[in-house]
C-alpha cells in the first residue's frame, strides 16, 4: 500500500491533519498497516492494544461478552467509521473491555496503538480527537444499555427493524433470528416468539432467508 493512499485518507478523516507536521504524518502513515479480515476473524479481544481501525469496507461488530458467554453488540462499524475502543494504550484512562468480530470481509486501516498514542500525547489536537471519537461511541452503547434496561421488547425490537430497514434501503432484512438476538442483545427464543407476534398481527412477514416488514406505519407506532 502506498504512502499516498494513507495521507488521501487521513487528510480527510482526521480534523488534525493539517495541523500536525510533515514527520508525523509520515510516522502515522508508516505505522499504518491494510489489512483485509475475513468474515468471522476476532480481530480485537481486549487483551491488547490492537490499534487505530478505520473502515474501508465490509462490517465490523463492537460487542461485549459476560462471563457465563453472552455477548451484547454494542454497535457496528461500517465504511467510512473509526474505533478508537480497539487502541486501550491510547485510552489509557478508559476501562473499557470490548471485542471486535468482522461480519463481513472488511478491508480495514489499522494504526498502530503505541504509535498513535506517541502521537497523541505529543499533541493536544490530537488527544482531544481521540477522546471526543470515544465519547460518541459511549452515547451509542449508552443507547443500547437504556434500550436494555427500560425499554419492553416489542419497541426494542421494532426500533432495531426500522433503524436496519433504513440502513440497507430496503424492507427485507436478511438476517436470523439468533443474528437479531445478538443485535438487541437478548436471547434468541425470546426474539422468535416476538417475532411470531409481529407476523401473526401482520406487521412483518418470516422466512429462512429473513424478515420482510410489510406494515411499517404499524411497526413505527410500537416504537413511540
Amino acid at each position: 500500500m502506498a504512502h499516498i493512499d494513507f495521507e488521501s485518507t487521513y487528510s480527510d478523516v482526521f480534523p488534525f491533519w493539517n495541523e500536525i507536521s510533515e514527520r508525523e504524518k509520515d510516522f502515522i502513515c508508516n505505522h499504518s498497516t491494510d489489512i483485509v479480515y475475513k468474515k468471522g476473524t476476532t480481530i480485537h479481544d481486549s487483551t491488547e492494544c490492537s490499534g487505530v481501525i478505520f473502515v474501508q469496507s465490509g462490517c465490523l461488530r463492537v460487542y461485549m461478552m459476560s462471563d457465563e458467554g453472552k455477548d451484547i453488540t454494542l454497535y457496528r462499524l461500517y465504511k467510512g467509521d473509526m474505533c478508537m475502543l480497539s487502541a486501550s494504550c491510547v485510552l489509557s484512562s478508559i476501562t473499557f473491555d470490548v471485542l471486535i468480530d468482522a461480519e463481513e470481509d472488511s478491508e480495514c486501516y489499522v494504526i498502530n496503538g503505541p504509535a498513535f498514542m506517541k502521537i497523541s500525547n505529543d499533541n493536544p489536537k490530537v488527544k482531544i480527537f481521540s477522546l471526543e471519537t470515544a465519547v460518541s461511541r459511549f452515547s451509542d452503547v449508552m443507547w443500547v444499555m437504556q434500550q436494555i434496561l427500560f425499554m419492553s421488547m416489542d419497541k426494542r425490537l421494532a426500533i432495531f427493524l426500522l433503524d436496519e430497514s433504513s440502513r440497507i434501503g430496503s424492507d427485507f432484512i436478511a438476517l436470523t433470528h439468533e443474528q437479531i438476538a445478538k443485535y438487541i442483545g437478548s436471547a434468541r427464543e425470546v426474539v422468535s416468539r416476538m417475532l411470531k407476534y409481529f407476523v401473526n398481527e401482520g406487521i412483518v412477514k418470516s422466512s429462512r432467508k429473513g424478515i420482510t416488514i410489510i406494515d411499517k406505519q404499524r411497526l413505527r407506532a410500537l416504537t413511540l
